[in-house]
C-alpha cells in the first residue's frame, strides 16, 4: 500500500530530519547554524518568512513561547532522557540546577545559571520539536540583531513604552508594522527593552548535544515514569483502568466542583480594583444574558487567574486536599520527562460535587460507589512519547476498559475552538493509515459546546512535528480529505494495535482496528489554522473561550466512562 503523502511532498522535511540526526550522532556539541539553510529550505508552514531579511514575528513568537525565558542567555543545550543519562555523561548534579519552564511547552528543563540548558526528552519527537524551535529562534534573533546593528536609541528603556517615538522608530528599523511589534512587546512584557538590547549586542549561536540517542534509554525513562505510579498504587496490575490523555485541570475541576464552591471568593477577587477588568465584564455579560457561556467554564478559568495572585495562592493547597478527599491523586514526574499523572478512584467520587453537565436529569450515579475501576489521566505527551507511555501502561495493567485521547490540533477546514472527531488517522511516524470506530460522534459533544462546531467523521494526520509541515504536504493532505493535523493519535493507535494483536505494529499499511477489545475515543480541538497565512499559536491564544472546547470534550469523555462503568457493574 502506497503512503497517503507522496514522497515529493515531504522530501524537504526528510532532508531536514536526516541532517539533524546525522549531526547529533557527534559525541561533541554541534552548532545550530549548520541547520539554518536546510531549515529554511523546508518551507515550514510555521516559518514562511525564514528567508526574508525582515523578522517573521509569528515564527519568532511561536519559538519564544516554547523556550524558557533564560534562553536569551543560553549558548549550549544538552539533551538526555533521564537524570541517570546526564550523570553518566558528566552532569551528575543537573537536578540541582534551576528548574525552568516555557509558557507553551511542558518539558523538564534545568538551567545552570550561566549559559547551559539541560533538556529532558521522552522520545525522538522531542528532538524533532526542540531543534526546529531553536533554529527558528536563532534565525529570527540574528535578523533582528543585524537590523539593530546600526540603530541608535537614546535609551533601551524608551522602547518599553509603545507610545514613545523610540517604539515607532523601532518598527521602521525592523521593517515590521506596529501590530507585530506590539505582539512581541506583549510576550516579553517589561523585559522588552532589555531583551532587545541583548539581541543588539550579540548574535545568537546555539550549540546542541544529544547525550544518548538509543531507543532503550527512552524505554528506561518511561519505566522511571511508571515506577512513580506503581509505588503510589501497588495493586494497579489487577485494577480495571480507563486511560485518558488530556490535561491536569479539566477532569479534577469537573469531578470535585472546587471552583463552583469558591464562586463567591473568585467573583470578589475580580471586583477588586486593578484585577482583571476584562474577566469581570465577561462575568457581568454572562449574568445579564448578553454572553451565552458556561458559568462553570468561566469559574474554572477565573480560578486559575485567582490562584496566580497573592489573594488566591493559598487556595491551591486547599484544592489539592479536596482532590485527595475525592479520590484524585496527582503523581508528578520525577527524574524523567514532564508528564504528570492522576489516579482517579471512581468509588471515592462524590456525584453531589460534580459539574452539573456530567449528570443527566434524574440520573442516579450511586453505582460508582461499587466500582473497583480507576481512571489514569495523564498530561498529554508529545508525539512518540504517547506510544512509549501507553505501551508501558499496557505492559503493567491487565484490564484496560477504554482509551480516550483529547488534544490540540491544527485544522484545515474549521476555526479555532471547533472540535474534530476522526475515524481515520494517517500516521507519519509508522506511515500506517489507521481505521477505527471512534466512541464519540457529534451528538456526544455538541450539547456542551457554546462557541464552536463539532465535526465528526474527519480524517486526521499525525505529523512528525509542528515545524515539520509545509504547504506542499498540507495541499496533498487536504486533497485527500485530511483536515485534522496533530501529533499523538498515530502513536497511541500504534500502541493500541499491539494491545489487541500478537505482534508489533506494522509499517506503511492500512490497519483496521475495528473490533478492538476496549473502547477507543479521540477528540481534537482546533488551536491552529495553518492555511490562514501564518496564523498560528504564535499569533494568538485560545484564552477563556478555548476552554469551551476543552471542557466540552472532557464532559463527553467522563459521561462515556460513567455509561460504560454502569453497564459493567450491571446498573
Amino acid at each position: 500500500m502506497e503512503r497517503t503523502v507522496p514522497k515529493r511532498a515531504t522530501d524537504e522535511i526528510d532532508l531536514y530530519l536526516r541532517t539533524i540526526y546525522s549531526l547529533l550522532r557527534s559525541s561533541t556539541e554541534v552548532k545550530i547554524k549548520t541547520l539554518e539553510e536546510v531549515h529554511a529550505g523546508m518551507n515550514s508552514s510555521l516559518h514562511l518568512g525564514a528567508r526574508k531579511p525582515t523578522p517573521d514575528t509569528s515564527a519568532f513568537i511561536y519559538s519564544i513561547l516554547r523556550l524558557p525565558a533564560c534562553i536569551t542567555d543560553v549558548c549550549s543545550l544538552v539533551l538526555g532522557q533521564s537524570a541517570s543519562v546526564f550523570a553518566r555523561q558528566g552532569y551528575p548534579d543537573v537536578e540541582s540546577w534551576q528548574l525552568v519552564s516555557a509558557k507553551a511547552r511542558r518539558r523538564t528543563t534545568y538551567y545552570d545559571g550561566k549559559n547551559t540548558l539541560a533538556v529532558f526528552i521522552a522520545s525522538r519527537s522531542d528532538i524533532e520539536d526542540v531543534v526546529p524551535v531553536l533554529t527558528a529562534y536563532q534565525i529570527e534573533w540574528n535578523k533582528i540583531h543585524n537590523l539593530l546593528h546600526n540603530w541608535c536609541s537614546a535609551s533601551w528603556i524608551d522602547v518599553n513604552d509603545p507610545s514613545s517615538d523610540a517604539f515607532k522608530e523601532l518598527t521602521h528599523c525592523l521593517g515590521i508594522d506596529r501590530e507585530e511589534l506590539l505582539r512581541l512587546h506583549t510576550v516579553w512584557g517589561s523585559d522588552f527593552g532589555s531583551i532587545l538590547e541583548k539581541i543588539a549586542a550579540r548574535p545568537c549561536s546555539f550549540g546542541i548535544r544529544l547525550l544518548s540517542g538509543s531507543l532503550s534509554e527512552y524505554w528506561r525513562a518511561t519505566r522511571i515514569w511508571w515506577d512513580n505510579i506503581e509505588k503510589e498504587r501497588p495493586g494497579i496490575l489487577e485494577t480495571p483502568v480507563y486511560f485518558v490523555s488530556s490535561n491536569t485541570h479539566s477532569l479534577p475541576n469537573l469531578l470535585t466542583g472546587y471552583a463552583l464552591k469558591k464562586k463567591k471568593e473568585i467573583i470578589s477577587f475580580l471586583e477588586l480594583p486593578g484585577s482583571n477588568s476584562g474577566l469581570l465584564q465577561e462575568w457581568q455579560d454572562i449574568q445579564t444574558g448578553h454572553e451565552v457561556a458556561s458559568i462553570e467554564n468561566f469559574l474554572y478559568y477565573a480560578l486559575k487567574k485567582y490562584q496566580q495572585t497573592s489573594y488566591g495562592s493559598n487556595s491551591i493547597s486547599e484544592q489539592n486536599q479536596m482532590e485527595l478527599s475525592h479520590g484524585i491523586t496527582r503523581i508528578p514526574s520525577i527524574h524523567s520527562f514532564d508528564v504528570e499523572a492522576q489516579l482517579i478512584d471512581l468509588s471515592r467520587l462524590d456525584p453531589a460535587s460534580f459539574d452539573p453537565r456530567l449528570i443527566t436529569s434524574g440520573q442516579d450515579l450511586s453505582f460508582l460507589k461499587k466500582s473497583n475501576a480507576l481512571i489514569i489521566n495523564i498530561d498529554y505527551p508529545l508525539g512518540l512519547g504517547a506510544y512509549n507511555i501507553l505501551a508501558k501502561i499496557a505492559e503493567h495493567v491487565t484490564d484496560i476498559l477504554g482509551i480516550y485521547i483529547m488534544g490540540k490540533a491544527a485544522t484545515l477546514n474549521a476555526v479555532r475552538g471547533d472540535i474534530m472527531i476522526p475515524g481515520v488517522v494517517q500516521d507519519e511516524q509508522s506511515q500506517n493509515t489507521y481505521l477505527f470506530q471512534n466512541a464519540f460522534s457529534a451528538p456526544d459533544v455538541t450539547p456542551y459546546l457554546n462557541y464552536g462546531t463539532v465535526l465528526d467523521n474527519q480524517k486526521a494526520l499525525t505529523a512528525l512535528g509542528t515545524f515539520l509541515q509545509n504547504a506542499n504536504m498540507m495541499d496533498v493532505m487536504y486533497r485527500e480529505g485530511y483536515t485534522d493535523i496533530e501529533m499523538e493519535a498515530g502513536p497511541y493507535l500504534s500502541a493500541i494495535y499491539e494491545m489487541s494483536r500478537p505482534k508489533r505494529h506494522p509499517v506503511n499499511e492500512i490497519v483496521n482496528l475495528q473490533g478492538a477489545p476496549f473502547d477507543i475515543g479521540i477528540l481534537h480541538y482546533a488551536s491552529d489554522t495553518p492555511l490562514s497565512k501564518g496564523a498560528n499559536l504564535g499569533a494568538g491564544t485560545l484564552s477563556y473561550r478555548g476552554m469551551d472546547s476543552t471542557y466540552a470534550a472532557s464532559v463527553a469523555i467522563l459521561r462515556r466512562i460513567f455509561k460504560l462503568e454502569q453497564a459493567r457493574l450491571g446498573g
